[in-house]
């Protein structure tokens, strides 16, 4: 009776072994199944509920650009094309990537290999585009601000919009260029079976680092810093004008007011960037533990914030944006001409 009550109880512990090691595995049935995400507390609250409220947020604000930008003939001006378009990258990180990202961080991947693939590769041309079009934002304030009797005729709104395609489309060729092995041959980075992740050589990550973070900074960094010397100097002979003049030279002055503040909101948009986007190219290319760490969520999460912010940006300096969302949060934009509407 004692042997038999033993083995009872030793068949028991051995079951319940089985079947919490089982529970650890995204597959127990197969050989080589990852071990389940388990997250620590403060890193799921991060992921699953500050995440979230961004996603939405996020998704939510830049439907709003994309939105205003297309359905109102005043704004479709070639500085509100590339508006438009930063609109678009921060949309589909907020409505595909963050969501996919919490996904992948907390459950196991069983979405299969070509929906991973997909999912860097959104991730990637989304973020190559996003640079892309602050660089040319820069060019178009760095044209408006040191050349103005040039830019009508030099930046157009046929040719802004070719400017734009190229960005996407450089963006997209790029992209399949850097995950072509990961094309061929779907899933060979990932060690075992539910996980979703994409490895490159130190030459393919140091290129990549300078292509999509180095180059376009240094480019944005140079611009800027040629605008801002320039848009100080105007904005002292601006003001120190005497008061007395013309019609046709305050004209000019509130057109200079308005390029001066154009460039400033490029400013802060750029600051914004950098802010957000620093620390993770240089903790993911320089540390090599930095993705099985809890600080790497919280520079994914600085990164996505900056998808945020844009929108912001553009409400607390740009009255249009404001106006815009007002007809369309009380469906006025319903309304038969609406399109027509004065927004500026």
């Amino acid at each position: 009776k004692e042997k038999l009550t033993w083995f009872c109880s030793d068949s028991s512990i051995h079951l319940m072994m089985e079947i919490q090691i089982g529970a650890e595995f995204c597959f127990p049935q197969l050989n080589r199944s990852c071990r389940r995400p388990t997250p620590h507390w403060s890193e799921a609250v991060l992921l699953n509920i500050v995440l979230s409220f961004f996603s939405l947020i996020t998704a939510f604000l830049n439907l709003l650009i994309i939105i205003s930008v297309s359905y109102f003939r005043q704004l479709q001006k070639p500085a509100n094309i590339l508006i438009l378009s930063l609109a678009v990258s921060d949309f589909l990180i907020g409505f595909l990537i963050i969501p996919f990202e919490i996904f992948r961080k907390t459950k196991c991947w069983i979405l299969g290999n070509i929906t991973c693939l997909f999912y860097y590769y959104v991730t990637s041309v989304s973020i190559s585009a996003s640079i892309g079009t602050i660089v040319l934002i820069s060019a178009d304030r760095y044209v408006a601000i040191c050349y103005p009797l040039h830019y009508p005729t030099r930046i157009t709104l046929p040719r802004m919009k070719h400017c734009v395609c190229l960005c996407w489309s450089c963006a997209a060729f790029y992209e399949i260029f850097y995950i072509k092995d990961e094309l061929i041959e779907p899933g060979r980075s990932i060690s075992c079976i539910g996980e979703c992740t994409i490895s490159f050589d130190y030459f393919v990550g140091t290129f990549d680092l300078f292509i999509t973070f180095l180059f376009p900074v240094t480019v944005i960094i140079v611009l800027y810093m040629r605008v801002f010397v320039v848009a100080v100097t105007q904005a002292r002979a601006m003001y120190s004008h005497n008061r007395s003049v013309t019609l046709q030279l305050s004209v000019q002055q509130q057109t200079k007011k308005s390029e001066l503040k154009a460039a400033r909101t490029l400013g802060v948009l750029v600051v914004a960037y950098l802010m957000c986007f620093c620390p993770y190219y240089c903790c993911f290319y320089f540390i090599d533990s930095f993705t099985t760490t809890t600080y790497a969520s919280f520079l994914f999460f600085l990164m996505f914030l900056n998808s945020c912010l844009n929108p912001l940006i553009y409400a607390m300096f740009y009255p249009w944006f404001r106006k815009a969302v007002k007809h369309i949060v009380t469906l006025q934009i319903l309304k038969p001409g609406s399109s027509e509407a004065n927004i500026l």
